[in-house]
């Protein structure tokens, strides 16, 4: 609609008219049904007198408009904006709506729990959201105080920002007031209101104030949920940033809300964060998630500094909220957790991988990203602003050290308490406390785009010494910036079966080339691992020596970070279309059973599906995919009893069994017939199995909806609808088309789950809608909300690595008007994708 997008320069304008904002009360009635809620605001702002603006409010009816005592006709309301004339300096505005709930994870959503019929509610705000909630002014730098009063059924739980103040008994159940909270931007406000357990405890914080804390989550839930890890982990994290930043804890309280249907991990609330129930653990999973769940515990911590205390003025400074709490929280679970071992091989394993993909894509951008309006920052919450982000923080305090690094942030937080920055404001105490020309390097991390490859270049004499070791850097063409690097290179030997670092050499990379000196004289090792320790972000090209080495015995290298380092040196090499990716597959058989970072586990064996799915020359690929499936179950029936390896290897066996044999195998693990040892077939490793064998023809809708009638969840209905849009039948893929596009009748997790498995199965089912996919997206992206267009966009791009395919990506992106960059951006992903397999498939020879 006309007004949903706001633009940086409608922001600037209305900033000027509206000086200060003092105070929101915000009156939510709760008990008005199943479609709408009331929702009575109070706002008190200064403004320039005799000037005009506009308030965000996306309604379903407004009742009346009242600014400084006058009525206001209700026509200035349009759905998305209501029209302020004749502002006085001083004013207050009163508006009576009616707003939506929501099932698309945006604004106030609802969702009624099949397990107990019990409704369950929860805002998410960030970027845009809180206008479908109650009237605000929709931008980061119109800080407010924010009172919440809430009405309510009388056995709900209602959670804010701010602690409960008082409880009314009232006709329709109770209302609740809560605290004023301090001067925060409207999107980490929150509302959570339903029936939850909770759990409660405490900390003393490094000021002496005692902060509650709170674990909730639906009834249904309560009993998996670990609530004392979940503290452990928070207690953890405020003992680390408290002291990091000689900063207290700038909140009141600290709740941790698991919610159902969420979009993202988590989202940073001042005071009450919610999280995805997928970290709620109803049955066996990875320790890579259960890694991830802690780090995304401490992410949004961080976020409490960065973010909430002081926020960016505007969009294109994202990354000083999200890179930052996603640099923090890997260096808080590596210094102040039980993943202290692993945490920086998990970063190379997880955000690296995710950051070097993202950079290599059209869409790339500057850390520091050029935002024109909200569409633009809407796609932005991607391998840059997070992982790329925090991969640049890490060489910037390796530069400037980390007790320059923190003394700089100590004073901001103090200068910038409840206010909002922009880049220079952080740049200015950086400079201070560290000397260093901290500008010059902003100007070539933070504000341009592209990652560039470091090539060892090595030269020996016959004796076997070195004479010459020096590091090339080059650009991708396009993004023709060289970057200074802080960088260890480490020398590995082998030492019988293992290789390991016998020689350690820290350097300054500036420059085309750089020279290493202190290399010449030294014997050759075996393995030359530049950017060992993984402090640099670049991507690393080995010497030919040091690359059969690190292919012969990958797994034996004694350091989980040096694995992870080559690990994404030889994936970027298979990527750029340098190593046969047959030779890839047959890197992760030969070595996956002997690697200990479950993530890297994780990661690994999704890039295997990947190259067995995209990379592969067509000409073998179907032999290639059938003995790789085959070895995976090799793995896993010799794999440790009860093991990470053991469980992971089962999964990935699941989902890339297709041969006749192969899914023999899946059905006996799911009956019984098949045992291994230490493996529990579980409710969520049931679903797994199900959904292979229902990818593979061997189940049909029905068995499907019988298993669900015995798991009838939110996990289950989800699964559900996986497995049936992998049948590999017309009417699957018709059945699963209609609801998701034509439609739009699922909630957005449901959707997520049927778009996960449509293109599973028989291709020949799924390929009727290539053209359709480009027919119907650009409606989809017009008429529906950002998280579930954006689903349908990214998730329903056609997955057949074809020229013919390519030309109609092209063809469409070449079509598409100005106006919808958004868009373009999402299509333009998917095409790079494409084009890129094409290239790996060629040089797979």
């Amino acid at each position: 609609m006309p007004g949903m997008n706001l633009t940086r320069a409608e922001a600037e304008k209305r900033a000027s008219v509206v000086q200060r904002v003092h105070s929101y009360t915000v009156e939510l009635d709760l008990t008005r049904g199943e479609r709408v809620f009331g929702s009575r605001t109070v706002v008190r702002f200064d403004a320039v007198a005799g000037s005009e603006t506009f308030i965000d409010a996306i309604t379903d009816t407004v009742h009346s408009i009242e600014l400084n005592g006058e009525s206001v006709p209700v026509t200035a309301a349009d759905g998305v904006r209501i029209a302020l004339p004749a502002l006085a300096e001083s004013n207050e505005l009163v508006i009576d709506a009616d707003m939506l709930y929501t099932n698309t994870g945006e604004g106030l959503h609802r969702f009624v729990d099949p397990v107990d019929g019990e409704v369950y509610l929860y805002s998410q705000f960030e970027v845009p959201d809180s206008r479908r909630v109650y009237p605000v002014f929709e931008q980061p730098d119109l800080k407010a105080e924010f009172e919440f009063i809430v009405t309510a059924p009388a056995h709900w739980v209602v959670v804010s920002n701010q602690p409960e103040t008082s409880v009314e008994e009232v006709a329709d159940g109770k209302k609740r007031t809560f605290a004023p909270t301090p001067r925060i931007s409207s999107y980490i406000t929150a509302i959570i209101a339903g029936p939850y357990a909770s759990v409660h405890s405490s900390l003393t914080n490094s000021e002496g104030r005692e902060v509650k804390l709170g674990c909730y989550a639906r009834q249904s839930l309560m009993e998996y949920l670990d609530a004392d890890e979940v503290f452990h982990i928070t207690r953890q994290g405020f003992e680390f940033f408290e002291e990091q930043f000689s900063t207290p804890y700038p909140f009141e309280k600290y709740d941790q809300l698991f919610v159902p249907e969420f979009n993202a991990g988590a989202m940073e609330n001042a005071g009450a964060v919610t999280f995805l129930e997928n970290y709620i653990f109803r049955s066996k999973v990875t320790e890579a998630i259960v890694e991830r769940r802690a780090i995304t515990i401490l992410h949004e911590l961080a976020h409490m500094w960065f973010g909430d205390l002081v926020t960016m003025k505007w969009w294109n400074d994202l990354w000083l909220n999200e890179s930052f709490a996603e640099f923090m929280s890997t260096l808080a679970a590596a210094e102040n957790t039980r993943f202290a071992p692993e945490a920086w091989a998990t970063f190379s394993a997880s955000e690296k991988t995710w950051a070097y993909n993202q950079d290599q894509l059209s869409s790339t951008h500057p850390i520091v990203a050029p935002i024109r309006d909200l569409q633009d920052v809407q796609v932005n919450f991607d391998g840059i602003t997070y992982a790329k982000g925090a991969s640049v923080l890490r060489q910037l305090v390796a530069w400037v050290g980390q007790d320059n690094f923190m003394a700089a942030l100590k004073v901001y937080f103090e200068k910038h308490a409840y206010g909002n920055t922009v880049l220079d404001d952080l740049l200015d105490e950086l400079e201070a406390t560290s000397g260093r020309d901290v500008r010059a390097w902003s100007k070539l991390w933070l504000e341009t785009a592209g990652v560039n490859t470091l090539t060892t270049e090595v030269e020996e004499a016959e004796d076997g010494t070195i004479t010459r070791l020096a590091l090339r850097q080059t650009y991708a063409e396009g993004f023709e910036t060289l970057r200074p690097h802080r960088l260890v290179i480490g020398f590995y030997n082998l030492d019988g079966e293992v290789l390991t670092r016998t020689d350690r050499l820290e350097i300054d990379v500036d420059g085309e080339v750089t020279e290493v000196p202190l290399a010449v004289g030294a014997k050759r090792p075996d393995l030359i691992l530049v950017n060992d320790e993984d402090l640099a972000y670049a991507k690393i090209r080995l010497d030919e020596r040091s690359r059969a080495t690190a292919v012969a015995h990958l797994g034996a290298i004694d350091s989980s970070v040096a694995r992870g380092v080559v690990w994404g040196s030889l994936w970027d090499t298979v990527r750029d279309a340098e190593m046969p990716a047959r030779q890839f597959v047959e890197l992760v058989l030969g070595n996956i059973g002997a690697e200990t970072n479950s993530t890297a586990v994780r990661t690994q064996l999704l890039n295997l599906e990947n190259t067995l799915r995209a990379y592969l020359n067509p000409a073998h690929a179907e032999a290639v995919r059938a003995e790789a499936a085959d070895r995976i179950w090799q793995l896993a029936q010799a794999a440790e009893a009860g093991s990470d390896n053991q469980f992971q290897l089962v999964g990935t066996f699941a989902r890339l069994a297709h041969t006749s044999d192969q899914l023999d195998a899946v059905a006996a693990l799911l009956d019984g017939t098949t045992v291994l040892e230490g493996l529990e077939i579980d409710t969520d490793l049931r679903w797994n199995l199900l959904g292979s064998l229902a990818a593979g023809g061997r189940v049909t809708a029905a068995e499907i909806d019988a298993a669900l009638a015995e798991d009838n969840t939110s996990n289950g209905q989800q699964a559900a609808a996986t497995a049936k849009a992998a049948i590999p039948t017309a009417e699957a893929k018709a059945e699963t088309w209609r609801a998701v596009v034509e439609t739009g009748e699922l909630s957005n997790i449901v959707q997520r789950s049927a778009i996960l498995g449509f293109y599973r199965g028989a291709p020949e089912f799924s390929e009727p809608y290539i053209d359709r996919y480009f027919e119907a997206i650009e409606g989809v992206w017009r008429e529906r909300s950002h998280e579930i267009s954006s689903q349908i966009i990214g998730g329903l791009f056609p997955r057949f690595y074809t020229q013919e395919v390519l030309d109609k990506a092209e063809a469409y992106l070449a079509g598409l008007t100005e106006d919808a960059a958004a868009l373009k951006r999402q299509v333009a992903e998917g095409r790079d994708s494409l084009a890129r397999a094409l290239k790996v498939q060629a040089a797979d020879r």
